[in-house]
């Protein structure tokens, strides 16, 4: 086991990912011509999260809250016990969590920023410093909002989109030293370590380093957080690529995981296939300091704010993770599908992470400046060329500077996000057909600009207008292309 090429051989040598399911109920998706799309883009402000779902073809702007469940999963939630004060749902979930990660206490939430809610009006005071390797732009918020800062301490490597690095969400201990002795081991709030690390191409955090960073924590007595919403992808690439953990059990590596941190929290519309979160420890002063938080903010302590039918699935969801037949099936089909991108020269995040695949916007459209959102423009012209929706993750995602000036980001990449056992190689091969047309009619791409910009995850609601009438002309290229619009 040496790579992470895990799927069936063919004997044509070809190299395709096989999907260890079937489909047993199905749902009718409508590819809309192009000049619907045209129109549906106009009406959502050049931002896909304002899309109508029924106006997109593949929804591939994120996998929470729509991996595909199992049959097991859709059986529990008949089991569910609606009770609202010390549901036997609620207690079966625990045992799966303590099973799972060795933690004997969980606060329930609804989703995974729930937790960073919890988490942060907790731990965070004005001035108090969060390392961790990479933020996630809720979890940000949620500490900035409450006068915190962010210290980012990937690798360099992290940022470098082309690489052969397999684990390039590790944090660099160097930094996480350097910024502990800047800030004062007093003023930081926790190290928190975000497995696989979602804004950067979700790149995988080895378990090598998950111990380096616990034993530090211990060290120096600093809290340690495990964001584990990523975890499924990146457990099946510390199983594949950590040659420690070849021939390891998966419930014996997620054990040894629990046990490194303080603190675990998850969404469960990602980690689990339903939808939901919680918070997971050991600790029982940490506990007594969060659940007060959770009736105030969340529900009552036996469901915080989720469904219990949900509850059941998750704790279903969570036993499956333990089998590398489903965890395999995202990473493989991102490697798929950005492979066949690689073939046609498309640019993209290598080696390929987890949730999606991740198209480098920086080099597909380098004529368009970083202050006019190139990967938004990126995200906008997927659509109008494919009826495909995707999430940019660039400078638009970032909150702007104190003095109002465009933070800009990093990387500017475009996910196109691949929910587990939703989406067929077919599709897929359609995305890449559509995306390499794009690329070869790249320089009518232009840039976009705010018509409305909230101060807070503008890229949720904001709207935005090109700069000049590039989707018009990328439009009729299309047409002229592709003469039925579709």
């Amino acid at each position: 086991m040496n790579s992470d090429n895990l799927g069936v051989c063919f004997f044509s040598g070809e190299q395709i990912p096989l999907e260890m399911h079937k489909a047993r109920m199905v749902q009718r998706i409508h590819l809309r011509p192009v000049r619907q799309r045209f129109d549906a883009m106009k009406e959502a402000g050049s931002n896909t999260f304002l899309l109508h779902n029924e106006d997109v073809f593949l929804d591939m702007l994120t996998d929470s809250g729509v991996n595909a469940m199992s049959d097991a999963q859709y059986a529990s939630m008949m089991m569910a016990d609606d009770s609202y004060a010390g549901s036997r749902t609620y207690f079966r979930l625990q045992k799966a969590l303590e099973d799972f990660f060795g933690t004997k206490h969980f606060l329930p939430a609804h989703q995974g920023r729930a937790c960073e809610n919890i988490l942060a009006n907790t731990f965070i005071k004005p001035g108090k410093v969060t390392i961790m390797n990479y933020h996630f732009t809720t979890t940000k918020s949620h500490i900035t909002r409450l006068g915190g800062t962010v210290e980012e301490v990937v690798g360099d490597v992290g940022s470098e989109v082309t690489s052969d690095c397999m684990f390039k969400g590790n944090l660099d201990m160097n930094k996480v030293r350097d910024a502990v002795s800047r800030a004062g081991t007093e003023n930081v709030a926790f190290i928190r370590v975000e497995a696989g690390t979602n804004l950067i191409g979700g790149q995988p955090v080895s378990l090598a380093n998950m111990r380096e960073v616990s034993a530090y924590c211990k060290e120096q007595g600093i809290m340690s957080v495990l964001d584990a919403s990523l975890l499924a992808d990146n457990l099946y690439f510390i199983k594949v690529r950590e040659e420690e953990c070849q021939e390891r059990p998966l419930d014996d590596i997620v054990l040894e995981i629990g046990s490194l941190f303080d603190i675990i929290y998850f969404s469960g519309r990602k980690l689990g296939c339903a939808r939901g979160g919680g918070i997971c420890t050991n600790n029982e002063t940490y506990l007594s300091q969060m659940r007060e938080f959770i009736p105030l903010f969340e529900g009552f302590l036996t469901y915080g704010g989720m469904s219990v039918r949900e509850m059941e699935a998750i704790a279903v969801g969570l036993k499956e993770t333990l089998d590398l037949d489903v965890i395999s099936q995202t990473p493989l089909f991102v490697k798929a599908l950005s492979d066949e991108l690689q073939r046609k020269g498309v640019p993209v995040v290598t080696p390929s992470g987890g949730l999606g695949c991740h198209i480098d916007a920086m080099r597909f459209v380098d004529h368009i400046p970083q202050e006019e959102y190139p990967a938004g423009a990126l995200a906008a012209a997927i659509y109008l060329a494919s009826g495909i929706r995707g999430m940019e993750r660039g400078t638009l995602s970032e909150q702007r500077n104190p003095d109002g000036s465009e933070h800009l980001s990093e990387m500017e990449l475009v996910r196109l996000a691949i929910p587990k056992r939703v989406y067929t190689l077919s599709q897929v091969k359609y995305v890449a057909d559509r995306i390499g047309w794009l690329y070869e009619n790249r320089h009518l791409i232009g840039g976009l600009e705010f018509v409305e910009e909230p101060k807070v995850l503008r890229f949720f609601l904001g709207k935005l207008q090109p700069t000049s009438d590039w989707q018009e002309k990328l439009v009729a290229k299309f047409e002229q292309d592709m003469p039925n619009g579709l």
